[in-house]
């Protein structure tokens, strides 16, 4: 879900083209062929062609995770849904956790074309498991999309929905920026030790999605959402107490699980309410929706809030913008979830 703008784009026009076939094994290659180029170019004499093949990048990466959004669409039940998104939100809190470190201790021993050749070659890991999965292929007759997804956002279910998922996911986009800021600066942490701390964020997130997503399966969507998103708001408040690297770490670790425990649950709801017919255009415009809160506005806004703001009253802010998605959470109207012993 957590993808680029450019990401999403890639993720719209592969939903509109869902036949095209071998998707990830496309996606893995062109992902690989921009990471590959990138060890042969440097930006400060060819950056117009290390952007390129950058965006190239990015655009693989986007048809590996469509394509497995794609898929949960069509296999998963709707009882499993919850564990589905937690799964795959583990798997890439956990990628983040182990890459993030691993990575970035290649650029800094052995440099940034090392670094991005280590890339490419664990995507091209990434693409043998489709290889050696056998799939089960569904014919289907061609449907038409536009019509369909436009009544579909008539629904005034769909409408808060969309309205919901920007709003909730501003938060995170907020605390990924201003929190390794505010080690840097206000608590004078070294690269080292905040990449340390940093690292423990998806870790807990992995965590979180897993107990999020088993939750929501059991007790529905809505009540997990209330308890991990009214929790979020204590502890990204809390921020402003954190006064040591120890501090920040407890915090930022709790963070981190409420956040793939709401994650996991959020999706799990946009799943319910799409229409399978043009699911997975649907749930990848609801998922894009998130991606514009969290990095268009979260993301984007973090800097210059700290400058114009400070840290406290932004971490309180963070906290603040909760409050209108339990308000538009209160009002989306779910059919009522069958609990399984």
């Amino acid at each position: 879900m957590e993808n680029s703008p450019e990401t999403h784009l890639t993720n719209l026009w592969f939903h509109n083209n869902h036949d095209i076939p071998h998707s990830p094994n496309l996606g893995g290659l062109l992902s690989a062929v921009g990471f590959f180029a990138l060890t042969i170019i440097d930006p400060s004499i060819a950056l117009i062609p290390f952007a390129t093949f950058l965006f190239i990048g990015v655009c693989g990466v986007g048809f590996l995770d469509v394509s497995s959004d794609a898929w949960a669409i069509e296999i998963g039940r709707e009882e499993e849904r919850g564990k589905i998104n937690g799964a795959m939100f583990a798997g890439q809190f956990a990628g983040v956790a182990v890459g993030s470190s691993l990575i970035a201790l290649i650029a800094k021993f052995f440099g940034y074309s090392l670094a991005f050749l280590s890339a490419g070659s664990i995507i091209v890991l990434i693409v043998l498991f489709p290889l050696i999965i056998k799939e089960i292929k569904i014919v289907k007759k061609r449907q038409k999309i536009i019509l369909p997804l436009i009544n579909e956002f008539k629904k005034k279910t769909t409408q808060l929905i969309a309205i919901f998922s920007p709003i909730v996911f501003i938060n995170s986009g907020l605390l990924m920026v201003i929190i390794p800021l505010y080690m840097k600066i206000n608590l004078q942490l070294d690269i080292a030790q905040i990449g340390l701390i940093m690292a423990i964020f998806p870790v807990t997130s992995a965590a979180g999605s897993l107990a999020g997503g088993a939750i929501s399966d059991r007790w529905g969507r809505k009540n997990p959402l209330y308890v991990f998103i009214g929790l979020s708001i204590f502890f990204s408040a809390a921020l402003i107490f954190a006064n040591t690297w120890q501090i920040i770490a407890v915090i930022y670790g709790i963070i981190g699980f409420l956040q793939g425990g709401y994650f996991a649950a959020a999706l799990a709801m946009f799943m319910d309410v799409i229409n399978p017919r043009i699911g997975a255009t649907q749930f990848s415009i609801l998922t894009g929706l998130a991606n514009l809160g969290m990095l268009n506005i979260g993301s984007s806004s973090g800097g210059i809030l700290v400058a114009m703001l400070g840290f406290s009253r932004v971490f309180l802010y963070s906290a603040w913008v909760f409050g209108p998605a339990l308000l538009i959470l209160y009002f989306i109207r779910l059919k009522k979830h069958i609990r399984k012993a």
